[in-house]
C-alpha cells in the first residue's frame, strides 16, 4: 500500500462552520471526506474490506471484486481495485449520479445496473444473486462487512479525537451501511461523546448513500444501541442546507453532507459543546442532478 495513492486515504480535514454555527451554543465542525483520493469516505471502508479478503486468502488475481453500491462505495472499490490488480463488478440502481457512473468505469469497474425505483435494496439483492452463482465473485457486501466499520474504529474516529484535541462532545453522521456511526461510535463514545445517527424521514427520499432503515433490507452490520440519538431529517431542507454550506462556507457537499450538517445545527442550538458533523463527499458528483440544477 505505501508508494501508492491508497496511502493517503484518511488524514482528512477537520474545519468549523463559523457563518452557519453563528449563534449557536455549540460549536460546529465538518469532518470532510471528499478529500480522500477517491472522493469520499468510503475509500476508507472500500480499503479495509479488500485487505480482509486478500488477507484471509478470498481475493486473488483470478477472482473478482464484487458489490452492492449507491454509488460512493463502488467508486472506492474501483480506485481499490485498480491499484491492487483486482478486476471489480458493481450492482448499483440507474439512479445513480451519472458522474459517479463515470468515475466507477474510468476506475476499470463494470457496471451492472438495477431498477431505480428498487434502490440499493435492488442492487443488493441483484448482487446476491449474481455471487452465488458465479465462484470467481468475491462479494465484499459492504452492509455485513465486519471491516466496514471496522477503518471507522481504527482511523475517524481517532482522527477526530486527536483533531480536537479531545474536546469533541456530539458527532453526528447519516445511516446508510452504517458502517461510519457503528465504527466511530466504538472509538469515541467511551470517550464520552454522544453519537447522533440520521436517517432520511421518508422511504422515498432523495438523500443519496443514505438508508430509510424502517423500509429498507436492514444491514447486518447495524445496531441502533450504538448511538445516543437516533434523528430523521427531509429531502428539501438537506438541500437547502447543502446550498448554504455552498455559498456560506465554500464547503461543496453532496445531499447527505447538508442534512448531516442541518441535524447538528439543530442540536447545537440547544446543548453545548463541539459538534462534528461528517460530511461524506462533494458536490462534484452531483452536478448531473437537481441539486444544482
Amino acid at each position: 500500500m505505501r508508494g501508492t495513492i491508497l496511502e493517503h486515504i484518511g488524514g482528512t480535514p477537520l474545519v468549523p462552520l463559523p457563518r452557519i454555527g453563528a449563534g449557536l451554543r455549540a460549536r460546529l465542525w465538518a469532518k470532510l471526506e471528499a478529500f480522500n483520493p477517491g472522493g469520499s469516505l468510503k475509500d476508507r471502508a472500500a480499503l479495509w474490506m479488500v485487505l480482509a479478503a486478500e488477507a484471509d486468502g478470498r481475493l486473488d488475481g483470478a477472482r473478482t471484486i464484487l458489490d452492492a453500491t449507491s454509488g460512493n462505495t463502488g467508486v472506492a472499490l474501483a480506485l481499490v481495485g485498480a491499484v491492487r490488480g483486482h478486476r471489480v463488478q458493481l450492482c448499483m440502481p440507474d439512479k445513480v449520479s451519472e458522474e459517479r457512473k463515470r468515475i466507477a468505469r474510468a476506475f476499470g469497474a463494470t457496471l451492472v445496473l438495477t431498477d431505480p425505483l428498487e434502490g440499493t435494496d435492488g442492487a443488493i439483492v441483484e448482487a446476491r444473486a449474481r455471487a452465488a452463482r458465479d465462484a470467481s465473485l468475491v462479494y465484499v457486501d459492504q452492509y455485513s462487512n465486519d471491516a466496514n466499520p471496522l477503518a471507522h474504529r481504527e482511523t475517524t474516529g481517532p482522527e477526530i479525537w486527536e483533531q480536537s484535541g479531545g474536546m469533541v462532545t456530539h458527532f453526528v453522521a447519516g445511516v446508510g451501511t452504517s458502517g461510519t456511526v457503528v465504527g466511530v461510535s466504538s472509538a469515541l463514545r467511551p470517550r464520552g461523546v454522544r453519537i447522533v445517527a440520521v436517517q432520511p424521514d421518508q422511504a422515498l427520499h432523495g438523500i443519496e448513500g443514505w438508508k430509510h432503515m424502517a423500509s429498507a433490507l436492514r444491514p447486518a452490520i447495524w445496531d441502533e444501541s450504538v448511538a445516543d440519538l437516533h434523528l430523521t431529517v427531509g429531502t428539501d431542507d438537506a438541500v437547502a442546507m447543502t446550498r448554504r454550506l455552498a455559498r456560506e462556507e465554500g464547503i461543496f457537499s453532496g445531499p447527505s453532507g447538508g442534512a448531516a450538517v442541518l441535524v447538528a445545527a439543530r442540536i447545537a442550538a440547544d446543548e453545548a459543546g463541539n459538534i462534528v458533523v461528517l460530511i461524506a463527499d462533494g458536490g462534484e458528483r452531483y452536478l448531473s442532478t437537481p441539486l444544482w440544477g
